[in-house]
């Protein structure tokens, strides 16, 4: 579903829209849509598993190899 968006852009905002246009070679839509996300992931929405993880990732080096896949250490999870 598309929608679409109409903004009032003061002279400067209008001057930094056609400077990214320029240095970027992206749609004025691209660089709205960019920016939302910009914003959404400043903000710390909607992170990835892997953002969460953060340093972690790969550090661990002791603990079950199969922890994924082998249906065993599932028997008491949630209780």
């Amino acid at each position: 579903m598309k929608s679409y968006i109409h903004a009032r852009l003061s002279k400067e905002d209008h001057a930094v829209l056609e400077e990214l246009k320029h240095a970027t070679g992206e749609s004025e839509s691209r660089l709205v849509r960019r920016g939302l996300r910009l914003i959404l992931k400043q903000l710390g929405g909607r992170r990835s598993a892997l953002d969460v993880a953060g340093d972690s990732v790969g550090r661990f080096k002791k603990g079950p190899k199969d922890l994924s896949t082998n249906k065993k250490y599932l028997d008491r999870f949630g209780r």
